[in-house]
């Protein structure tokens, strides 16, 4: 699959499933307790007014989450009809159409980056690149916060979503491979937190997120 394949297929399936997706995902409230607990801690690692963006961020609503904490956030993906709705529900938040693989940012920008769940349809080969991106916007001291589904299975291919004849890709990976590719890119882990399955939830698979941190002096 190709670049440009893959991004395709991300936005088309998005574009598709983006109404239906915003009312069964209303909101946080459905997020454990953990989680949420993971995104106010992220955000007070940032700080007040730091600057940070929510990648890959669907209807916007962990953007909207970081900015009632007082970080300074805004939000970019590859959909329109997702970024419609963010923009919708949240007016006073700046969204933005783009690539997490072609961040048109500045060097040493933002303070902090968070991609929630959006790198589980990025193919392997293309991680490198992807956390590399990363890296590079983000200011010396800055923290990433990386939320994925963990899981040996490469890959589980959906073919239908709410009713639309629509395929996508979703990605499980090994938290460990996940430390090791950050850390080929040039950051520190800070934390890692696994959630087991938990069917209740409609997750038949563990939970990750990790935290890392561009250091302040460079390595190597």
């Amino acid at each position: 699959m190709t670049d440009v394949d893959f991004l395709i297929e991300t936005r088309t399936f998005y574009d598709t499933v983006a109404e239906d997706y915003a009312r069964h995902f209303p909101g946080l409230d459905g997020m454990t307790p953990l989680d949420r607990g993971l995104l106010a801690g992220f955000a007070e690692m940032v700080g007040e007014g730091g600057e940070v963006a929510d990648l890959g961020c669907g209807p916007g609503r962990v953007t909207a989450f970081l900015a009632e904490r007082g970080v300074s956030v805004f939000g970019l993906d590859l959909s329109e009809s997702m970024l419609a709705i963010a923009r919708r529900e949240n007016p006073g938040l700046r969204f933005e159409q783009g690539s997490m693989l072609e961040l048109e940012l500045p060097d040493g920008s933002l303070d902090g980056v968070v991609s929630w769940y959006s790198s589980i349809h990025t193919p392997l080969d293309h991680l490198p690149a992807l956390f590399a991106g990363f890296h590079r916007v983000l200011r010396p001291g800055g923290h990433l916060l990386l939320g994925f589904q963990a899981g040996d299975e490469p890959r589980r291919r959906y073919e239908e979503a709410f009713g639309h004849k629509v395929a996508l890709d979703f990605r499980r990976r090994r938290p460990e491979q996940m430390v090791a590719l950050l850390e080929a890119a040039g950051f520190a882990l800070r934390s890692r937190t696994v959630r087991e399955a938990d069917e209740e939830l409609g997750e038949p698979v563990p939970q990750a997120c990790l935290v890392a941190r561009k250091p302040v002096t460079p390595t190597g």
